[in-house]
């Protein structure tokens, strides 16, 4: 039998409806399935795309790089550089309803300086932290450390609710809790990962979206012809190929503009022959690096020869790449006992353009008698592989970080967590250490300086370009703010 609805039930379920229809959603591409979505335990840019919408930082960066305040408000540095006093946000909770506070931040510190975290290195100088009230905290170092602010605008300085490690064990990974826009609602491993609005975020209006849905499309032209078709409004990368077909009239743009980071690959320093520098220094300077930036990259690249890009005070001469050398590489096999030339395995992601980075490194180094295969690896296993050390050559870059410390110590110095090298070299431990410490500037950019003039001779690592950050964009979406961090910020988008 048929039951009419009462007018008043009728319109409020229209209205219901009505505004779940009207639901703001932003779709956005990533390349690669993030994996632990615990800041401590996180290895992946993917994975900081994510993170910008769970967890609030500490500090954060502005448009041109510049470090500004996020949950605290200011800061102040002793005379002698060891000791940090932050003054925090008040009235900010965390998603699951806790307060944010002094003693979460050191929680959160603490627990970033554990053994099983990833984040124990960039917090290690941490000596002593108290808590002077609910917004106040001070942070004594054992040492002066010049990058420790810029630390703070990265996964070290994101706060994860304490309630909720304690509540999830080693199971947080998959049950992040911030202070963040947005609130982790689920995902479908190796397909989506969505998350909704925080009502209770403390920017006033923020963020402007009621969902944001994380789609992976590990293959750049899917993602893009996704964005052609409105299916997604923001694509993480974006193909080179199409930056020469660009329309004033399309419904999409590109951000394209340079980066703090580096492309390259590593070599097995403990493994034959690249524990031998002059192999190591011959396949450096055959690499026409010009040649790569203009054939896979359509221009979209700075080639380089350093961890260091414009974008970072410590940039310099060493950046410049060698001229190609045949003649030169051909002496420096022959004085390592390898004149008739030998072969490699190069490990490389398995996107389009690092594979066709590889074919163009194999052809450069075949004159010489080198010959390259060429491996494909998904990131994860590529990070293990680096690890191990079960790997000839290993082409994994950096997406980058503001102080340049970020971008070299851990690689190049002895023992250094991203060291897959394997290098050592006392002389430059103890010049990447000099500038750690050394608050001016100029003076840093001396040991660094000093310290390239040496890497540039052995080269653990071979530096092939610095990205620019490339992201298609639907010309529907508003509020976009880019960083030259390279991390996509979800609170103020809307469409």
């Amino acid at each position: 039998m048929n039951q009419r609805l009462p007018l008043q039930i009728f319109a409020a379920l229209m209205a219901g409806a009505s505004c779940s229809a009207m639901a703001m959603t932003i779709n956005i591409s990533l390349d690669n399935d993030p994996g632990k979505l615990d800041p401590m335990q996180s290895s992946m840019i993917a994975e900081r795309m994510v993170y910008q919408s769970i967890f609030d930082k500490l500090l954060d960066l502005d448009e041109s790089g510049k470090i500004v305040p996020m949950l605290a408000e200011r800061w102040t540095v002793s005379d002698d550089q060891k000791t940090y006093t932050l003054f925090l946000r008040k009235g900010v909770k965390f998603q699951d309803g806790t307060p944010f506070n002094a003693k979460a931040v050191e929680f959160n510190l603490l627990r970033g300086q554990e053994k099983n975290s990833l984040r124990k290195n960039d917090l290690k100088y941490i000596k002593h932290i108290t808590v002077l009230d609910d917004a106040t905290l001070k942070i004594e170092l054992s040492t002066p450390f010049a990058p420790f602010l810029s630390i703070l605008t990265d996964r070290a300085g994101m706060i994860s609710s304490p309630a909720a490690v304690k509540k999830f064990g080693d199971d947080y990974v998959n049950n992040p809790v911030g202070t963040g826009p947005f609130i982790y609602k689920g995902r479908l491993k190796g397909a989506s990962l969505t998350l909704d609005k925080n009502p209770g975020y403390w920017q006033a209006g923020l963020p402007k979206a009621d969902q944001v849905v994380y789609k992976i499309m590990n293959d750049v032209n899917v993602a893009f012809n996704n964005l052609r078709s409105g299916q997604v409004d923001i694509t993480n990368r974006f193909p080179y190929k199409e930056l020469s077909n660009l329309s004033a009239g399309g419904k999409y743009s590109v951000i394209n503009k340079p980066s703090m980071g580096f492309r390259g690959f590593y070599f097995n320093t403990a493994k034959a022959p690249f524990d031998k520098k002059e192999v190591r220094e011959a396949i450096d300077i055959l690499i026409n690096r010009d040649a790569i930036a203009r054939v896979v990259y359509n221009g979209a690249v700075a080639a380089g020869h350093s961890p260091f890009s414009k974008a970072q005070f410590a940039y310099g001469a060493a950046d410049t790449p060698p001229k190609v050398d045949l003649a030169r590489a051909k002496a420096l096999l022959k004085a390592a006992g390898k004149e008739g030339g030998f072969s490699f395995r190069l490990t490389l992601p398995t996107t389009p353009e690092e594979l066709q980075v590889g074919q163009m490194v194999q052809g450069m180094l075949r004159p010489a008698g080198i010959s390259v295969s060429l491996d494909k690896a998904e990131l994860a296993a590529q990070i293990e592989a680096g690890k191990a050390g079960s790997y000839d050559a290993l082409m994994v870059g950096w997406s980058g970080r503001p102080d340049p410390d970020q971008n070299i110590y851990d690689f190049a110095v002895t023992n250094g967590s991203l060291n897959y090298s394997k290098y050592g070299s006392k002389e430059v431990d103890d010049l990447l250490m000099q500038a750690r410490v050394e608050s001016d500037v100029a003076k840093r950019k001396a040991f660094y300086d000093q310290a390239m003039q040496i890497l540039v001779q052995d080269v653990p690592y071979v530096y092939l370009n610095h990205d620019n950050v490339l992201f298609g964009i639907s010309k529907a979406v508003t509020g976009f703010r880019y960083v030259p961090d390279g991390v996509i910020r979800t609170a103020t988008l809307a469409k």
